[in-house]
């Protein structure tokens, strides 16, 4: 199966999800946000005292910490779209469109995708990322730890609809084509 920038004939429309305006699922994913979130955190602190990220003798040094990882997590959140979009011109040559509707930064294309490269384009910044950042977690001295792993946790919790969009599309026949507009998928196959 192939990616393609015009939907075959005998394929027809049999899903669509919509992470913006499905209040109900979007609520569930963000849900699910946060419970990974929260979960990698605590798994973190059994191995890595929380307190190596303040230093109350030192409250510069916290706050340009902080300052630093917010600043972390927005670059992230581009770079995390950044890679949706490589991977999407990697697999159709067609216009990826960037964005951010105020709930979801997003990375968007017109084109059909075949379920194995769709999934490949959904977990492409999970590894990706979190192959990085793991490494870097491993270079920065201690008190830097939480810098780079609260990003790392972003990474993995925010890409909770990544991952909800995995699952889902996995249980669907294997000819499905997905397309993909930023916040909202279509999902068409040629069985009935």
């Amino acid at each position: 199966m192939t990616s393609y920038t015009v939907l075959p004939e005998g394929y027809r429309q049999i899903l669509h999800i919509d992470l913006q305006k499905d209040t109900k699922l979007m609520l569930i994913v963000n849900i699910l946000a946060v419970v990974i979130m929260l979960a990698m955190l605590a798994a973190a602190a059994l191995f890595v005292p929380m307190s190596t990220f303040f230093d109350f003798n030192d409250i510069v040094s916290t706050w340009w910490k902080l300052g630093v990882m917010c600043l972390g997590l927005v670059v992230y959140m581009v770079l995390h779209e950044a890679v949706h979009g490589i991977v999407m011109r990697h697999y159709c040559d067609a216009k990826v469109k960037f964005g951010f509707t105020g709930m979801y930064a997003f990375a968007g294309s017109k084109a059909y995708y075949c379920r194995k490269h769709y999934i490949v384009i959904a977990l492409a910044p999970i590894v990706v990322w979190g192959i990085i950042l793991g490494i870097l977690n491993f270079m920065v001295p201690i008190s830097w730890f939480y810098v780079v792993y609260f990003i790392q946790a972003g990474n993995i919790s925010g890409a909770a609809g990544d991952l909800y969009v995995t699952w889902r599309m996995s249980k669907l026949p294997a000819d499905i084509l997905v397309q993909d507009d930023g916040v909202s998928m279509t999902v068409y196959s040629a069985q009935g």
